[in-house]
């Protein structure tokens, strides 16, 4: 029973906050990635970049923000550099003021939005 909720007007999982209406990101989590410190290893931007693909469906463009920052795990290629600090600050930001999901209204039209590259495909239903 210390695991259910009944009547409530929102719950907490896995690091959202899911009401009849929306799902929004907790604080908690907001603050941990405004308050991330530059990865000076691999093992470190591994942490930070596994943490933002969780939360990768709140960003709209994830990849191609990361992009740079992905480069960087490479084998013999993390030499932290000017433009990967612009792109971690950039991410964490996108992260923290990310747009707020909210529920499907079916009585309005779905778009199916898809994006591929050599690598993956991405697909948004809007």
């Amino acid at each position: 029973m210390s695991k259910c909720a009944f009547g409530v007007p929102k719950v907490e999982c896995l690091g959202h906050f899911i009401s009849g209406r929306r799902c929004l990101q907790t604080p908690k989590k907001i603050v941990a990635v405004a308050q991330w410190p530059i990865p000076s290893n691999i093992k470190q931007l591994r942490g930070f970049l596994g943490l933002n693909g969780y939360y990768r469906m709140f960003i709209q463009g994830f990849g191609s923000i990361c992009k740079p920052l992905l480069e960087l795990l490479k084998k013999d290629g993390y030499t932290w550099i000017e433009h990967a600090t612009t792109t971690f600050e950039e991410l964490k930001q996108a992260l923290i003021s990310a747009p707020v999901l909210a529920m499907p209204d079916y009585s309005k039209p779905f778009v199916v939005e898809t994006n591929a590259s050599g690598k993956g495909i991405g697909v948004v239903l809007m």
